[in-house]
């Protein structure tokens, strides 16, 4: 039996894990493979983790306690530090380097991510530090960013060559080849040729040859700058010194032109940094200021003016404008702002000047946090990247293996020349590199979720988005997901000769000062209408919970409300008729009496999206086999929305632990099943879910960390959006693990057939490697649709 233990973070955390963000994704890591627990949730917004897990193989007491024993040793016996690095530019070696620091004395657990170039460990502070972390990264070819010039920077090319040794190292070996080549085909004696080969290989290959040998003497692992660097050896001592300078030229300038072009993935998320100015003018008591933004405390009023960019969260104190929300909901159009307004950091505003009250500080805004998990998306491996991982683990070792066995056993066996069988072995090595591979799983998961978050959709990880793809069931909620989540008037029906304006007038003057939302719906229709109101004059306003509203309007008694309190519960047939029908429609029927006689009937409903019905039918062509509407509402009202939008079934008068059971229900029928909801109300519903994704998750700290998806805005058509991103992810993966192994394949039969050269194995690898990040990349072209 699958149960459900919500347990608070304060109760089983100690505050130094229950506010360290990688504490609690290895808490989640360290949970989730606990026998017989199914599924976990931490939600640091609500402080709660929620955790499913089947209560007959361990029971809720027993779970907690691991909770808290886990949680205990996070945070009291290991420090946790995100390293930004710089100079990895190579997939494979980026496993060489996590290998290598994960050896380190002290350090319990360490996880590399090379697209993102930042590198995850938690470490005993008695053991070691920082100093020995950072002497360790150097030693395998790497630095620890200081934090001023992040991994990857997006500098010039002259620049970067002023502080790049090994790109210089890779100019200087280039020439002095091209150099040597041309003596040899203009046929110089071989002792000005050689010499020029030689000081070209040592000038390019000694930066190679020293992390490959950093990596087999720290990580204890064959990458490929080992086998690169036994090539060129081999090569030299053959006698092919043309050859092994031109694999010490290829083999570099490929490893530069990867690490241009996976730049160009980790500026994506990079630029989004660059949205929130570095400085913003402060309204205080001296005047206006113009202060750093990250000086910035709630509480602070800061101006923006017209075509400015927002520089915090925070609400609209002063002015009204348009404001462009595209950077973090995705939204094509400005948004109207005016007082009291919502607004967020990086966000552009129109023509307008704006005085806004700043909610939270800069390191906390939203375009802060969808940053940071947009990172730790990024750094968390997808089932596909993980397969490859472990088959690149067995792959580089096998095709050593069989390199060393076509070196030996065809000069022993048939007594075949060494020299020839050596050579092949040595093409064997370079293609024996598993770059390629490697790379083409993460690549194209940055790239997608780099698109997804310009578009306004934030994904937590490659898990996620390739599942995405995969479900059958989609699961909505119905109030503030298919709908707006607000009531409008949508039926006005007269009686006794009163015309409808008169209606609406007296119904909305009763409810001008109300708070209910159904009072606020009629004021609006009214206004909407045209009606001023304050032409109208009431007094003696009471408000009766639960029934209506009663007051005096030029010397008349006006009641709005139900049948019971405005007609005593006995009604005319024709306007029970009536009433009876808006009912059966969906709709909320409110009645309006002056003097005891009722004269009208309006009718109320929670307005379905625009896009409502088009997302739907997008959905259903996106593979859904299924979709389902789960509300707390009446079965009349849920019938009727089903019907408008096309939905194929629902569930009506649910709780939210009614939303749970329903969505078990369908996991057992579909086997993987995602929910659509507002992130809040819907928390266990989601979580429950094989995905969950969160509707209008712009400014709401509980929808983005409740849901696997949370989209910013409330477009439901991105909901098929992700679904087509999905599949183009993972059919772009196929492609490139397909390519990758087939490169391999026919050059490793190539070079068995004695057919490939040296250069051309390595020119083979390079531009496999190249092909998969160039066709990974794609999708950042890819716009929301």
């Amino acid at each position: 039996m699958i149960a459900t233990a919500r347990l608070p973070l304060d109760r089983i955390a100690p505050p130094e894990t229950a506010h360290c963000e990688l504490c609690l994704t290895r808490l989640e890591e360290r949970l989730q493979a606990t026998n017989g627990v199914k599924g976990i949730h931490v939600n640091r917004a609500s402080g709660v983790a929620i955790l499913h897990y089947d209560a007959e193989l361990i029971s809720r007491a027993s779970l907690e306690a691991t909770a808290v024993d886990e949680a205990t040793r996070l945070g009291t016996t290991y420090t946790h530090r995100v390293l930004p690095i710089e100079g990895m530019d190579c997939a494979d070696c980026a496993m060489t380097l996590q290998r290598g620091v994960g050896n380190l004395d002290g350090v319990r657990w360490v996880s590399v991510n090379f697209a993102g170039a930042r590198m995850s460990l938690e470490y005993a502070a008695d053991e070691t530090d920082l100093n020995a972390i950072a002497k360790r990264v150097s030693s395998l070819g790497y630095r620890v960013s200081d934090g001023e010039t992040a991994a990857g920077d997006d500098t010039g090319f002259v620049q970067r060559l002023r502080h790049d040794r090994e790109l210089l190292a890779l100019l200087i070996s280039g020439v002095l080849t091209i150099a040597g080549l041309i003596t040899s085909w203009f046929g110089t004696p071989e002792v000005v040729s050689i010499p020029l080969f030689v000081v070209a290989i040592l000038t390019g290959g000694v930066p190679i040859a020293r992390k490959g040998y950093a990596g087999v003497r720290v990580a204890h692992q064959l990458d490929i700058n080992a086998l690169m660097t036994i090539a060129v050896v081999g090569a030299a001592l053959i006698g092919q010194w043309s050859e092994a300078a031109t694999v010490v030229v290829l083999f570099s300038l490929g490893e530069a032109l990867e690490g241009f072009t996976v730049d160009r993935a980790r500026r994506s998320i990079r630029s989004l940094m660059s949205l929130t100015p570095a400085t913003a003018i402060v309204r205080t008591h001296m005047g206006e200021q113009e202060l750093p933004v990250a000086q910035l405390a709630p509480g602070d009023v800061v101006v923006v003016r017209p075509g400015g960019r927002i520089p915090a969260d925070g609400s609209i104190l002063a002015g009204q404008s348009t404001v462009d929300q595209a950077p973090i909901t995705g939204e094509s159009m400005p948004v109207e702002k005016t007082y009291g307004d919502t607004v967020f950091a990086g966000t552009v505003n129109g023509a307008g000047v704006l005085d806004v009250r700043v909610s939270s500080p800069a390191s906390d805004s939203t375009l802060a946090r969808i940053i940071h998990m947009v990172e730790d998306a990024q750094a968390q491996r997808a089932p596909t990247q993980r397969f490859v991982d472990v088959f690149a683990r067995y792959y580089t070792p096998a095709v050593v293996v069989i390199a060393a066995a076509v070196a030996v056993l065809p000069p022993v066996l048939l007594g075949d020349a060494w020299l020839d069988w050596l050579y092949r072995a040595l093409v064997l090595l370079v293609i024996a590199c598993p770059c390629a591979l490697v790379i083409s799983t993460p690549v194209s998961i940055v790239a997608a979720l780099s698109t997804a978050a310009r578009n306004g959709v934030l994904i937590k990880g490659g898990a996620f988005l390739e599942i995405a793809g995969s479900l059958r069931a989609l699961a909505f909620d119905k109030t503030g997901t298919l709908t707006r989540g607000e009531p409008s008037v949508t039926s006005i029906i007269p009686f006794n000769k009163v015309d409808e304006r008169t209606l609406l007038a007296l119904a909305a003057a009763a409810e001008r000062h109300s708070e209910h939302p159904i009072g606020a719906a009629i004021v609006k229709a009214a206004e909407a209408h045209g009606i001023d109101l304050d032409q109208l004059s009431s007094s003696a306003t009471t408000a009766h919970s639960g029934l209506g509203i009663e007051t005096r309007i030029d010397g008349a008694t006006v009641r709005v409300g139900t049948r019971t309190f405005v007609a005593n519960g006995s009604l005319d047939p024709a306007i029970e008729s009536q009433m009876t029908a808006l009912e059966r429609a969906g709709q909320t029927a409110v009645l309006v009496a002056r003097d005891g006689a009722v004269i009208g009937l309006l009718g109320l409903a929670d307005q379905l999206r625009p896009e409502a019905a088009s997302a739907l039918a997008a959905v259903k062509r996106s593979g859904i086999a299924e979709t389902i509407m789960l509300t707390g509402d009446r079965r009349d009202v849920a019938q009727a929305i089903a019907d408008e939008v096309g939905i194929d079934s629902f569930e009506a008068e649910l709780l939210p632990g009614n939303k749970v059971s329903a969505i078990e229900r369908l996991l057992e029928q579909h086997g993987q099943v995602g929910m659509v909801g507002d992130g809040i109300n819907d928390a266990p519903a989601l979580a429950r879910a094989t995905v969950g994704i969160a509707m209008g998750a712009a400014g709401s700290p509980a929808a983005l960390e409740t849901a696997d998806i949370a989209l910013m805005g409330d477009d439901l058509s991105k909901v098929a959006s992700v679904m087509r991103l999905s599949r183009s992810t993972k059919r772009i993966i196929l492609e490139n693990i397909g390519l990758a192994l087939a490169i391999k394949v026919v050059f490793l039969a190539l070079a068995i057939a004695g057919t490939a050269t040296l250069w051309e194995a390595v020119f083979a690898d390079v531009g496999a490697s190249l092909i998969v990040i160039a066709n990974g990349m794609r999708l950042l072209r890819r716009q929301s649709d």
